[in-house]
């Protein structure tokens, strides 16, 4: 909003005017003024939930293996994640940009799917909260809207081929390839590191190009539907998805910058996305929405994010890797949340299969994987055989186990980030 109105006042040549065009300004201001909401509102928030004794009945019946007892902790704190990213947004973002309007749906859709989940675990008292297939169902509809506004859209486009040339000692951009809509992602550690979909399925002639656009609106419901599931397991314990999430927007923000800035996109030979800048002042609002939440979320928690939080965190991060063609870098940068979930995935299919044979086997202490690090022997249930039993030989308290989650998280990000010369 404010863009639009410095951006007429500047025609008059108002002082100072001038400066709501710069995408560092306008992320930065994004920043703090995200940080400043989610300080302020997040303490009368938590304060408003309390007077009204509204907390997860699943959460207050737990006890932290250390002897923590998180009774009465406010749930549904994703509401002040989506109050603090949404309000420097609408105050700083171009919100005709279709790179913007699909990560404020993104947002609102899950933060909405998250919000029905809380609502039923906390006010109906039931702790499995919305039906998996109504989620699932709301997440494939989600990854569906936005495949299909990438592929529809006129304004979603990429230039491929641009070179550089040395002009009295600088670096100027020289030729740059037409606008055009385009199949093709970034493959890590790879030297002609660009894939093109459409190129999979040469085999089907004419209609390869129609298929490839069918295989991308697949992947990403399936990033979509993958990544929201992660980080919904990840948010297990105080301050873990929030920092984790920090770290990935920072690494997303700079994933974005370069795609959109034409000297950087030649520099690093990657693909030059007009109009994906607009991901850039999102991001730093939702670094400092994270940062902001991880006040109160920090160990020990004073609010829970629940669903509400944790679905909207893995969506916008998976629909912010799809826009700027960085979808297969996911596995690296959201390493923590793959390992999650295939932990919870190998620990149930194998239990079940041992089960059939009237066995009680299971592979980790406790899945997702945070747990296992925390969860003591005499926690463990007896009547079933642990192969990972003494992994890790001694349990660490959870404040330990987010920190080095955290860490992880950091080197994966570094790694992503790198992957852009290392090939």
């Amino acid at each position: 909003m404010l863009y639009y109105i410095f951006r007429f006042l500047e025609q008059y040549d108002i002082p100072g005017s001038g400066m709501w065009m710069y995408i560092s300004f306008r992320s930065l201001a994004a920043l703090i003024i995200s940080l400043m909401i989610s300080a302020w509102f997040g303490e009368k928030f938590i304060v408003y939930m309390k007077k009204r004794h509204i907390s997860e009945a699943q959460r207050d019946r737990s006890i932290d293996p250390f002897g923590t007892q998180k009774k009465g902790v406010p749930t549904m704190g994703g509401i002040i994640i989506m109050v603090s990213i949404l309000i420097p947004i609408l105050l700083f973002g171009r919100l005709r940009n279709i790179y913007l309007i699909l990560i404020i749906g993104t947002m609102l859709w899950l933060g909405f799917l998250g919000l029905l989940d809380d609502y039923i675990k906390t006010f109906k008292k039931k702790k499995d909260g919305l039906k998996p297939t109504y989620k699932l169902a709301g997440q494939i509809i989600l990854g569906l809207v936005v495949g299909l506004t990438l592929w529809a859209s006129p304004d979603a486009t990429i230039n491929e081929t641009i070179t550089t040339e040395q002009v009295e000692g600088h670096r100027v951009v020289t030729h740059k390839s037409e606008s055009e809509k385009s199949l093709i992602t970034t493959i890590p550690f790879v030297k002609n590191h660009n894939l093109d979909y459409s190129k999979m399925f040469t085999f089907m002639g004419k209609y390869r190009h129609a298929a490839g656009w069918v295989f991308f609106v697949i992947l990403t419901i399936l990033v979509v539907t993958a990544v929201s599931n992660g980080a919904n397991l990840n948010d297990g314990m105080d301050g873990m998805l929030s920092g984790n999430s920090a770290i990935i927007g920072v690494a997303l923000g700079i994933l974005a910058y370069v795609s959109s800035h034409i000297e950087y996109a030649a520099y690093l030979n990657i693909m030059y996305i007009p109009g994906s800048q607009e991901l850039v002042v999102f991001l730093c609002a939702f670094i400092g929405a994270m940062i902001g939440f991880l006040w109160y979320n920090a160990y020990p928690a004073q609010v829970f994010m629940g669903d509400t939080g944790s679905l909207m965190i893995g969506g916008v991060i998976g629909v912010c890797a799809i826009i700027i063609h960085k979808e297969l870098l996911l596995p690296i940068l959201c390493g923590i949340f793959f390992v999650e979930s295939l932990s919870v995935i190998v620990q149930t299919s194998y239990f079940k299969y041992k089960l059939r044979k009237g066995e009680r086997v299971r592979i980790f202490r406790a899945t997702p994987i945070h747990d296992n690090f925390r969860k003591l022997d005499k926690d463990l249930d007896p009547t079933s055989r642990f192969i990972f039993k003494n992994w890790p030989q001694r349990q660490f308290h959870e404040s330990k186990i987010t920190v080095r989650f955290w860490i992880t998280t950091i080197i994966l990000a570094a790694i992503a980030i790198i992957t852009l010369k290392i090939r």
